[in-house]
Order: structure tokens, then sequence, then C-alpha cells
């Protein structure tokens, strides 16, 4: 009876980390999307430099990385040669990069409820980069899938108040960039045995966006913001918003690490449904019934595929479990014949 009791509580204690790790990392990114759009709005804090934005982030994360891995040594670094960063490492920043350029670049045009159904073409986009690079196979059912995802973020752009063209292009490049980015760290990092955690991998990649971006900084936004004489860093603003974008870093570690990806993928969607709220009712953003129709059938795409992703880890793990019953089956029986001829060779003696 104790020891049931037990069990029961320790499945409560287990179930309620869960949550916590899901309420954490919800809370983060929720802050981060809307404290960058707060930042980067022409209506509110009113200062458009989706590039510099990005920069202090990475600039941020590339020195608090730095001295959790060399400094305090709270982190192991990974063992990895110039030729494996240089020939990895570096493409990933520079996706990265782009990922975070052009998805903050969006905020200026668009809503953050039409941004959050724009990103619901995420598992689109990964399923057919990984179709064209040959790490996903393809299947009828899934491209299916996939159409009607699109089909309800089509439905959901035509019914968007504010949509702006030039808007969606860049979220939709994020969403395309992000995508190849996830794909790529299958394809280069983990193929060949190497998992980089959020601290080591904003401590190897963080710096390749700070050089990436540079470029496009100084031909686009330093002439602009070098003629503002008005403009002072706010160490209040960014010194926090940088902080949240860290902090987010880490809740993505704790929750995948400690739960799945899968247990963030349906996070995400709950996120988004919160965000597209929180956008309705306090920012004042246009939601229209077309938009959350449109919205509610990639959502139930989106749904789909990750109850199809989470059947087939089921049935993964339990083609697993069953191979290792197998073995252990055959071991058992090798014992017990060899027991058996010792048996029948003293016998003879």
């Amino acid at each position: 009876m104790g020891k049931g009791g037990s069990l029961s509580e320790s499945v409560v204690k287990k179930i309620l980390l869960s949550y916590t790790y899901v309420g954490i990392w919800i809370f983060l990114s929720f802050t981060v999307i809307v404290y960058n759009k707060y930042i980067l709005d022409k209506k509110m804090y009113n200062w458009p430099f989706p590039i510099s934005l990005t920069m202090i982030h990475m600039a941020f994360c590339s020195s608090l990385a730095f001295l959790l891995v060399r400094v305090f040594k709270l982190v192991e670094p990974v063992s990895m040669s110039r030729d494996l960063y240089v020939s990895s490492v570096l493409p990933i920043g520079a996706l990265y990069s782009l990922s975070l350029w052009f998805s903050n670049s969006a905020y200026i045009y668009l809503s953050v409820s039409f941004i959050q159904m724009l990103k619901a073409l995420m598992p689109v986009a990964v399923y057919s980069i990984g179709v064209l690079l040959k790490k996903e196979a393809f299947k009828s059912a899934t491209m299916a899938n996939m159409v009607s995802i699109s089909v309800g973020v089509a439905i959901a752009a035509y019914g968007e108040a504010r949509f702006d063209t030039w808007g969606v292009i860049l979220q939709l490049a994020a969403v395309a960039f992000e995508a190849t980015r996830l794909v790529m760290i299958q394809i280069l990092l983990t193929s060949k045995g190497i998992t980089l955690n959020p601290i080591t991998s904003l401590y190897y990649v963080a710096p390749c966006c700070l050089v990436f971006l540079f470029i496009p900084w100084v031909l686009v936004e330093f002439p602009v913001l070098k003629e503002m004489s008005s403009f002072h860093f706010d160490y209040v603003i960014f010194g926090t918003n940088s902080l949240c974008a860290f902090a987010l870093n880490l809740a993505v570690f704790l929750l995948v690490g400690k739960t799945s990806a899968l247990t963030m993928n349906v996070a995400g969607i709950v996120k988004d449904w919160l965000l597209i709220a929180f956008s309705w009712s306090v920012i004042r953003d246009t939601v229209t019934p077309i938009n959350l129709f449109g919205y509610g059938l990639a959502f139930l795409g989106v749904a789909y595929y990750n109850h199809s992703k989470l059947q087939a880890l089921k049935a993964k793990e339990a083609q697993k479990k069953a191979a290792q019953a197998d073995e252990e089956a055959g071991r058992l029986l090798e014992v017990r014949e060899g027991e058996g001829a010792g048996r029948k060779a003293d016998s003879q003696a």
C-alpha cells in the first residue's frame, strides 16, 4: 500500500515538474516575443532596428556563455576541431543569424497574432527541407497533412486585416531559414554524435551570428543610427530584453532535457493561442473570424502531425523493447542450454 502510494506521489511530482518546465518556457517565450515587438514597433518604443537588436542579444549571450564555459567552468565545452567548426557550426550560425534577423524584422510590419499564425508553417518547412535533403522519407499522407496546414495559414493570411506583403515575405523567409537550420543540425552535428546544449550552442554559434550580422548592420542600420543624435542606449530596456532571450535558451534546454521535443511542440501551440489572445485583448490587434478559422485549420493539421510523431516514437520504442526482450530471451536460452550440456556431461562421467 505504502509502496503504491509513494509511486503515485512520484508520478504526481513528475507531472507537476513537467508542467512547471512547460509554464516557464511558455512565460519566457511569450515575454521575449512581446518584448521584441514592444521595442521594434513604431507605435510603441519605436526603435525599428532588428539587426541591431539581434546583435545586442548575440553579444550578451556570447559573453554570458563564455563566462559560464571558460571562467566559471559550469558547462564543459564540446571537443571540436577547426575543420568541424568551419564545416558545421559556421553554416548553422549563418542560418540562425538570418532567421533571427528576418523574424525580428517582421515585428515592424505584422501583428503578433498574425506572426504566430504564419509560424504554424514550421512543420511544413522542416518536413519539406528534410525530404529535399533526404533526411525524411516522402509519405503521401504526411504531405497531405502539410498541405492542410498550408491551406489553413493561407486562409488566415486572406483574413488578415493588417496584411503587409513585405512583412509576410520576411516571416516566411525566417521560417525557411530556421527550418533549414534545424535540419542542418541533424545532418552536420547530430549525425556526427555531437550534441550542443543551449549554453555550448550559444558559446559556439552566437559569436558566428554576431560576425555574420555585422556586414548587413554596417550597410543598412549603422548609417541611420549614426545620424540619430537623440538616441541614448537604454541599458535597462536592452539589458532585461537580452537577459530574457538568454533565459529562454536555458528554458528550452530545461524543457527538452526534462520532458521531450514533442512536449515543446505541444507547449508551442498553447503559447501561440495565448499570444493571439493577448495580441487581440491587450495590444488591440485586429483578429478576424477568417483569421481564426484559417489558424484553427492549421492548428488541427499541426496537432495531427504531432500526434503522428508521438505514435511513431511509441512504435519505435516498442520495437526497441521487443528487440531487447528477444536478446535477453536468447541469452537465457543459451545459458540454460549450456547448463543442460554441463549436467549431461557430468552424468556421463
